[in-house]
């Protein structure tokens, strides 16, 4: 008798369009789980307070304070007394002199220079205005600040005596500042030019025997001219304070003095001014520095004061120098209070102070 026994084959796998397709069979693994309780065994790390967190770099972080690798751009000719400021400001810079203020601007722009180190006012001359007008026109940061004691010297050529000298070169700033000194010598004549390195520089290559130049002791030593009498500025306390510029602003900080500069704009009318004031005031903010510059965009403003006809005034914008950092809450809100009624607030930077030696 023959016994039939069932098959162990597998049964036929239907094809074809209609024929359903197995699903994959998905193996159930363990999973570990960390002590944070992570599902994928890999150790979370602990959280942490977000102020103490480490903030993003800037391109202004990665410089080396000396300014290794720098190129800095300055206005003048080499020997200029904004490359002695640049040089103080970063002592291993790369010095890139410009014919004009604004080429220095655009030289930091264009990535042409990584910095611009340009002269805003001058202890016995005032305010250098053009820099001012230029700080709005530009996006450019102010990222720090140095101060330079300036020490005129009077320059010939090798053999030139003082008595032989009738006329004096230099910029008009430097003239100024050593009027009396020049008329005591008895050099009647002046002749402005563009920079002091500048007239240092024309007086060499030309080998005028009767013109002397108003320029630092460097500039002699660049240009090969002889110093026939130095310090002959009228006011010993001569200095300048030059504004660092870059393309990005830095981290403010509160653990040494920072200094902020501003620009605002104000609607017309009585005690607007005042108000602005205030707001600084009341936090016990104290203001270092305050320049009015016509607006250059609206340079008058109509006002109806009953008149029979309608007067016109300057519209004015307020440079202001506070000592504060942005990264403190005061000035914050003191800066957000001013936003409130000013028609226009822009912070130029916040900037570590020069307390070091003019």
């Amino acid at each position: 008798m023959v016994v039939s026994t069932p098959s162990t084959a597998s049964p036929p796998i239907p094809t074809g369009v209609g024929a359903c397709r197995q699903p994959p069979r998905i193996l159930s693994m363990p999973v570990r789980r960390s002590a944070t309780g992570d599902r994928s065994g890999v150790p979370m790390p602990a959280s942490r307070d977000p102020i103490s967190l480490p903030r993003p770099l800037t391109s202004a972080d990665l410089m080396e304070p000396t300014g290794d690798g720098l190129k800095v751009a300055y206005q003048g000719c080499p020997g200029a007394y904004s490359e002695a400021a640049a040089k103080k400001a970063y002592p291993s810079c790369h010095t890139v002199p410009c014919e004009y203020f604004e080429t220095a601007f655009q030289a930091v722009e264009r990535f042409v220079a990584d910095r611009a180190v340009l002269p805003l006012e001058n202890s016995l001359g005032g305010s250098i205005h053009r820099n001012y007008d230029l700080l709005l026109r530009h996006r450019l940061h102010i990222v720090g600040e140095v101060r330079l004691a300036v020490r005129h010297c009077l320059l010939a050529n090798r053999g030139v005596k003082i008595e032989n000298l009738r006329s004096a070169m230099s910029h008009p700033q430097a003239l100024a500042q050593c009027e009396q000194t020049l008329t005591k010598l008895g050099i009647e004549h002046r002749e402005a030019v563009d920079d002091t390195a500048g007239a240092a520089k024309l007086i060499a290559e030309q080998k005028l025997q009767d013109t002397g130049a108003v320029a630092s002791s460097l500039a002699a030593q660049l240009y090969g001219l002889d110093i026939l009498a130095e310090n002959i500025q009228d006011d010993t306390d001569n200095v300048t304070r030059f504004m660092m510029l870059a393309r990005e602003p830095i981290i403010p900080r509160t653990d040494k003095p920072f200094k902020t500069s501003i620009v605002f704009s104000l609607e017309e009318g009585p005690g607007q001014l005042f108000k602005a004031l205030a707001v600084f005031a009341l936090r016990k903010i104290n203001l270092t520095k305050m320049e009015s510059r016509p607006h250059k965009k609206r340079p008058l403003r109509l006002a109806d004061d009953n008149c029979s006809a309608p007067l016109k005034h300057f519209d004015y914008l307020f440079y202001v120098d506070l000592e504060a950092s942005m990264a403190d809450p005061n000035a914050q809100n003191a800066l957000g209070n001013l936003k409130e009624f000013a028609t226009f607030l822009r912070v130029l930077g916040s900037y570590p102070t020069d307390v070091s030696e003019a």
